[in-house]
């Protein structure tokens, strides 16, 4: 699938680099937005990269400035966004490996943490010591962040791990949590409603609104879990749950 710029509404437009959950289509989006953060264009608000696609959100009075034969805000924008891909790709770099950052995130694992931990297990037929084990094994990708502020959907799943979302979501699910919903792995940076299943829980806060960077991974990132016991859960959340 060729690149693809369309309009999104009347302040946005999406950049669309495939149709396809892809490890390479994400290092296209991470090139492409490194690129562009060196000269962002007039009137530009936000970016929300996304697993195919990146939304980008500007002010049309603003884009409007300079703009010069009648042409509208958005083909402005669009235009803009076309060359940058073009320009990028002829850079010398254009091939250069993504230079990734990781992050450990330490979890325990079952109990009062994870109360789906046996459900996932007994679901594959394996002890809950092999689930641990195969979902601390990979190196995830975070392809995007939604749902929640700083919830990531992280690809990588072993696909002997992928299990089928709670039939019953559940009306609250403590902030921390981690889940498998399908083929996929992610941990909730804030208490509230869910229905995946939950096999552990992580002490490291995702989401910090007051900080200078909120939310602790981005698009682009890598994420390994590492099981933890109750105790050093205990010791890096002060004693508390």
């Amino acid at each position: 699938m060729d690149l693809a710029i369309i309009p999104f509404g009347e302040q946005a437009v999406r950049v669309i680099f495939g149709d396809r959950i892809d490890p390479s289509i994400q290092a296209q989006i991470s090139r492409f937005l490194r690129y562009f953060d060196r000269l962002p264009f007039p009137g530009f608000i936000e970016y929300v990269p996304a697993y195919t696609n990146i939304a980008f959100y500007y002010d049309p009075q603003k884009v409007l400035v300079g703009v010069h034969g009648g042409q509208t805000a958005q083909q402005t924008v669009i235009d803009y966004l076309e060359a940058c891909y073009t320009a990028m790709d002829r850079e010398p770099c254009a091939d250069e490996r993504i230079e990734r950052r990781t992050v450990r995130i330490p979890v325990c694992y079952g109990g009062a943490f994870g109360p789906d931990l046996d459900v996932v297990a007994s679901y594959h037929q394996m002890s809950t010591e092999e689930v641990i084990r195969r979902h601390t094994a990979p190196e995830y990708l975070v392809y995007m962040l939604g749902f929640a502020p700083g919830f990531p959907f992280l690809g990588g799943l072993p696909e002997e791990l992928a299990t089928p979302r709670r039939e019953s979501p559940r009306l609250k699910i403590a902030a921390g949590s981690v889940g498998i919903a399908g083929r996929q792995t992610g941990a909730y940076p804030l208490q509230s409603p869910g229905g995946w299943q939950i096999i552990g829980r992580t002490p490291t806060q995702l989401f910090t609104p007051d900080g200078q960077s909120p939310t602790l991974l981005h698009a682009g990132d890598l994420v390994r879990f590492e099981s933890i016991t109750e105790e050093q859960f205990l010791a890096q959340k002060g004693g508390q749950l």
